[in-house]
């Protein structure tokens, strides 16, 4: 297992708890709000990123925590592919956009690197 104690002193956890907010704020703008299903969407994987972090890492196995990592990267994939339509459609401008793609980009790089280290120890 990690050196970690807890799933929050996880870094890729606690800026994905810091996007979550941001994208809980920008989507509740008047053009996101008009978009329910969109928003509702956004919102879920979001939430999944760091929820697969906590959940993987509770589950005690470097093999399972693995597993979960993927998924919660497999999330913020979906988040930035929704973040390029939320643009498009001009529900956020091109600095919420710059913004939000770099701070997802980075916690994808971190999970990815996370994903790297426990490998190496199984």
């Amino acid at each position: 297992m990690s050196k970690f104690r807890s799933f929050e002193e996880i870094n890729s956890w606690q800026k994905s708890r810091i996007f979550n907010k941001k994208i809980y704020l920008i989507t509740e703008n008047s053009n996101f709000k008009k978009d329910f299903d969109f928003v509702r969407q956004i919102r879920r994987a979001s939430l999944s990123i760091s929820s697969n972090i906590a959940e993987g890492f509770e589950r005690n196995t470097d093999k399972e925590f693995i597993y979960f990592l993927y998924i919660a990267k497999a999330s913020a994939g979906e988040v930035r592919s929704q973040l390029y339509l939320a643009f498009d459609l001009e529900y956020i401008i091109k600095e919420e956009f710059e913004m939000l793609l770099e701070s997802i980009t980075e916690i994808s790089k971190l999970i990815s690197g996370f994903i790297k280290y426990l490998s190496q120890k199984l």
